[in-house]
């Protein structure tokens, strides 16, 4: 049986968090809003998922969804946040900023680094929308302060982008991780390891949960998109994860 990678949750819950470190996970990553892609937490979530475990917790500093070019007031607010961190003794925080050409945005990523330290950061899945993969890992390297990067390897799913995170752990050289995920499953992650050699592996094994409502208004929806359940909510599957796991 090949060794064990390092396994990152994606979660946005308490509920979820507890799940994880039951299952084995070994570190969380945690966000609000995940129809979105994942955004910053509240304080109140991360405190309580600090307290209500032992894993290490890295935060999504993100302050909307859609693309990664922010503007003064939105970098402001990241770095209120990291502030922030700091104070709920976060263990680490997840960043990703890019410029209009779709390159790295060298110098406010380098401003949030030091603002962080000396937490951990890694650089999210904003990697994945960049023009040119090889030079932004480079540029993400020169920073410094960077321990690893969250990538699909460009593509819808980390098994579809395979072939480029085997070459960007090949061009890394060990000089920061790499890091797959994105539709990572039980019957996917040994071949995603085998092929581009990761020791860290970053998945959501989400389920369902149903809401404990027993009154449903079917004529008002509290969601922006319609296409949100109401009353289903997301959960980190006890089983999904766990057959994850069983696989090392």
């Amino acid at each position: 049986m090949p060794s064990s990678p390092i396994f990152e949750v994606c979660l946005d819950s308490v509920a979820s968090a507890i799940v994880a470190e039951k299952t084995g996970a070994s570190r969380i990553e945690l966000c609000a809003g995940l129809m979105e892609g994942g955004i910053t937490p509240s304080a109140g979530l991360i405190q309580t998922v600090k307290a209500k475990t032992r894993l290490p917790v890295m935060v999504m500093i993100r302050p909307r969804g859609g693309d990664f070019c922010y503007d003064d007031d939105e970098f402001a607010a990241m770095l209120h946040d990291i502030a922030l961190c700091h104070q709920l003794k976060a263990d680490g925080v997840v960043i990703g900023l890019l410029l209009p050409d779709g390159s790295v945005d060298v110098v406010r990523t380098r401003q949030l680094v030091e603002a962080a330290k000396p937490m951990l950061v890694t650089f999210h899945r904003a990697f994945d929308m960049v023009k040119d993969p090889a030079q932004a890992l480079e540029d993400i390297i020169a920073i410094g302060g960077i321990q690893r990067i969250l990538t699909s390897g460009c593509e819808r799913s980390a098994y579809e982008g395979m072939d480029l995170l085997a070459e960007l752990s090949v061009q890394a050289n060990g000089r920061i991780i790499i890091m797959p995920g994105a539709g990572i499953t039980e019957r996917n992650v040994n071949k995603i390891v085998a092929a581009t050699g990761a020791k860290e592996i970053h998945v959501g094994a989400g389920g369902t949960k149903e809401s404990r409502m027993e009154y449903r208004n079917p004529y008002c929806s509290m969601g922006y998109a319609i296409s949100a359940p109401e009353y289903s909510l997301r959960v980190t599957s006890e089983n999904k994860l766990g057959a994850l796991l069983q696989r090392f």
